[in-house]
């Protein structure tokens, strides 16, 4: 997706006490509008790159309406991988969260990216409705393509241990911190000790029904 991390920003999930517990902690990643060889005589390409990088420009400022308007109308003029992906990014963040999942799913159309798929999670995740099982296909499909990434790991470990899959989560959690994600330590030790609990408390039944 960028050197589609140039943007970055962590979001912290903050889920409502009466909802299930959600992972921590998400990445919503961002693309930029141009390669360094971007070259174009179409205009229409032209004109969909100038909306682009202006729509860039206003997202840096902090103007996400103005930033969507114009990541709507490159996507209106030429869609690109890039528009599409900027375009959810910005109704991400304005909560419009279907319409960030349907223009990632469009971005992944045009260009297989391990952030569009992490960025799908999120949306899954922060819905009103969450559907973790979803966030974690896109996940798993995200570790997939970028296996070296630590926050991937570090996500996907989140949502495997909220969905119950704790020895997965073990795993993806220890290879987040082994790759530097130093908050990853903390859920290494809390996961090992809820595995071990479990596996306590499933000798004593056992012991209870011999």
């Amino acid at each position: 997706m960028f050197p589609l991390r140039r943007l970055a920003r962590r979001l912290p999930f903050r889920p409502p006490a009466s909802r299930p517990p959600r992972p921590q902690t998400h990445s919503i990643r961002w693309a930029t509008s141009t390669t360094s060889h971007s070259t174009t005589t179409d205009p229409a390409e032209v004109e969909a790159l100038r909306c682009l990088e202006q729509g860039t420009a206003k997202l840096e400022d902090g103007d996400v309406v103005g930033a969507k308007e114009l990541y709507y109308r490159s996507t209106q003029i030429k869609p690109t991988a890039s528009s599409l992906f900027n375009l959810g990014v910005t109704s991400y963040h304005l909560k419009e969260f279907e319409q960030a999942i349907s223009s990632w799913k469009q971005s992944l159309d045009l260009q297989p990216s391990a952030d569009a798929h992490t960025n799908l999670a999120s949306a899954y995740i922060m819905s009103p409705v969450p559907n973790p099982h979803l966030a974690l296909k896109h996940l798993m499909t995200a570790a997939s393509l970028a296996p070296d990434d630590p926050e991937i790991a570090f996500n996907l470990a989140a949502v495997l241990e909220a969905t119950g899959n704790l020895e997965e989560a073990l795993e993806q959690y220890e290879r987040a911190k082994n790759n530097g994600v130093e908050r990853a330590a903390i859920h290494v030790r809390n996961v090992s000790a809820k595995i071990l609990g479990r596996k306590m408390k499933e000798a004593e039944e056992a012991a209870a029904k011999s």
